[in-house]
C-alpha cells in the first residue's frame, strides 16, 4: 500500500474559516518541457523572481480576527477567540455553525477547517485520539489535525477508494486499522505506514493492543494474540461455547472480551488464563471506565460490572434492543436507544436521569453540563445535576461528530467537510 504525504499550504490568515488545501497533483509533461526550455541563465532568474514576488505583491494584508469573522478563506485553520463580529454577517454561510447561533449561549467557535474533499467524496468518520482529531473520508483519505488549534499534522490516502476498512484505533503515536486482509500500523505524526501484516482470517471488531501484544478477534471465533515486536502469534483464546467475539478491551494486566451469545470474559494479558466470566442472555458491546465495565446488551439492558471480579453492580432496562456501546462520562453513562433517543444513567446508582428524543451521542462534558447531538443535527446542552435542558442550537443538517472524553471541546462536521471546534466558556 502506498501512502502519499501532502503538506498543507503554510500561509495564514485570520479573517475567515479555512478553505482547506488541495491534494498533491503531479505536473503534466508539457509544463515540464516548458520549464526545461527556460533553464538558460538570466531568463530563468527573471521568471523565478516574478513567481516568488507576485503573490507577495498581490496578497492582501492579514489581520487578526476575533471569534469567527468571515472573509477570504485561509488555507490553514486558525485559532479564533471570541470578540467582535464586524463583517461576519456578509458570508455567514461559510460557517457550519454561524456565530449568531452561539451568541446567546456559553459556547464559542474555536476554529473551523474545511477538509479537502472531492466532489464525489464525503466525510465518513470523525475520531479523537489523544491530541489528534482524525477525519476519514468515504474514499479512505485521512486528515489528522492537532485538535487544539486545528493545524494539519498530516493527510494521506491510507487505502484505495472502495476498499473497506475495519476500525481505526490509536496506541501511543500509532494508528491501527485493517485494510482488506492486512493489519496496518500508521505513524500518527506523519501518516507513514509503519508495518503491514497479512491476516489468516477476517476480523469481527477493531484490533487493540498493549505494550506487549496485539489482540485480533477473528471470524474463526478466536482471539489471536500476536507479539507486538514481530507479529508472531503466541497463543489464541475462545469462549467455551465457541461464540463469535464482538468486542475486545486490552490493558497491561488483563483482556476483556464479549461474545455474540452474551459472555463477558476476562483473561490475563499474557496467557489464556480466565480470571472471571459474566453471562448475559444476549450479546452486546463493552466500554471500560476506571474500575467498571459497562455492557450494552441486545436484551435491552445496560449492565455495570466490577472490573476486578465481574460482579454485577446494577442493570438498567431500556425500551429497545441495544446495538451500540455505552458512552462513559464523568458521573453519567450515555446510551443510544434505536428509534427512541439518548438516555443518561447515573453511574453510582443506575437510575435514569433524563432522555433526549432522537439523541444519537455525546459530544463532550463540562462539569455537570453535557453536550449532545440529535439525528437531525441539533446540538443540545443538558444539565446532568438538574436533569434539564439548558439550550439547543439547530445546525440545520445531520452532522458527523466525535465523542471527546478528555476535555470540553466539541467537534462536529458536515458531509462536505466543514469541521468546527466549539468550546464552552471556562
Amino acid at each position: 500500500m502506498t501512502i502519499t504525504l501532502t503538506s498543507p499550504i503554510m500561509s495564514k490568515c485570520n479573517d475567515a474559516p479555512l478553505s482547506g488545501y488541495r491534494r498533491y497533483r503531479p505536473p503534466n509533461r508539457p509544463v515540464m518541457e516548458v520549464v526545461n526550455m527556460l533553464k538558460s541563465g538570466w531568463l530563468l532568474l527573471i521568471v523565478s523572481f516574478l513567481l516568488i514576488c507576485a503573490p507577495l505583491l498581490s496578497a492582501p494584508p492579514t489581520t487578526k480576527i476575533e471569534g469567527g469573522q468571515d472573509g477570504p478563506a485561509p488555507a490553514r485553520p486558525v485559532y479564533t477567540p471570541a470578540g467582535s463580529d464586524s463583517a461576519y454577517a456578509e458570508t455567514s454561510s461559510r460557517w457550519l455553525v454561524p456565530r449568531s447561533h452561539v451568541a446567546a449561549t456559553d459556547l464559542k467557535i474555536v476554529w473551523q477547517f474545511n477538509l479537502p474533499l472531492a466532489d464525489n467524496e464525503s466525510l465518513d468518520q470523525l475520531l479523537v485520539f489523544g491530541n489528534r482529531l482524525c477525519g476519514l473520508s468515504s474514499r479512505n483519505y485521512l486528515v489528522c489535525l492537532n485538535r487544539t488549534d486545528g493545524n494539519v499534522m498530516f493527510s494521506s490516502s491510507i487505502a484505495p477508494a472502495g476498499l473497506p476498512l475495519a476500525g481505526l484505533e490509536s496506541y501511543q503515536g500509532e494508528l491501527i486499522t485493517i485494510v482488506g486482509n492486512k493489519f496496518v500500523e500508521i505513524n500518527a505524526d506523519f501518516g507513514t505506514e509503519q508495518t503491514s501484516t497479512n491476516l489468516a482470517c477476517g476480523v469481527t471488531c477493531p484490533i487493540v493492543r498493549n505494550n506487549s501484544f496485539f489482540y485480533v478477534a477473528g471470524s474463526d471465533k478466536r482471539i489471536h494474540v500476536l507479539k507486538a515486536s514481530n507479529k508472531v502469534q503466541v497463543f489464541e483464546v475462545a469462549a467455551e461455547n465457541d461464540s463469535l467475539i464482538t468486542t475486545v478491551l486490552a490493558d497491561q494486566e488483563f483482556v476483556i472480551f464479549a461474545t455474540e451469545l452474551g459472555n463477558v470474559i476476562c483473561i490475563t494479558a499474557d496467557r489464556p488464563h480466565k480470571l472471571w466470566q459474566f453471562d448475559a442472555p444476549d450479546g452486546g458491546q463493552l466500554v471500560r471506565d476506571s474500575n467498571s465495565i459497562y455492557f450494552a446488551c441486545r436484551n435491552t439492558n445496560v449492565y455495570r460490572l466490577e472490573l476486578s471480579s465481574g460482579h454485577l453492580v446494577w442493570k438498567y432496562q431500556t425500551s429497545a434492543i441495544l446495538d451500540s456501546a455505552p458512552q462513559s462520562g464523568n458521573k453519567v453513562v450515555y446510551q443510544r436507544i434505536p428509534d427512541v433517543g439518548l438516555i443518561a444513567v447515573e453511574k453510582e446508582t443506575g437510575k435514569l436521569l433524563w432522555q433526549l428524543a432522537d439523541g444519537v451521542g455525546l459530544l463532550a462534558e463540562s462539569g455537570n453540563k453535557a453536550f449532545l447531538v440529535t439525528k437531525a443535527g441539533i446540538l443540545v446542552a443538558m444539565d446532568n445535576a438538574k436533569a434539564k435542558q439548558l439550550y439547543s442550537i439547530d445546525i440545520g443538517q445531520p452532522v458527523k461528530y466525535a465523542t471527546n472524553a478528555t476535555d470540553s471541546k466539541i467537534y462536529i462536521a458536515d458531509a462536505k467537510g466543514r469541521l468546527t471546534c466549539l468550546q464552552p466558556a471556562q
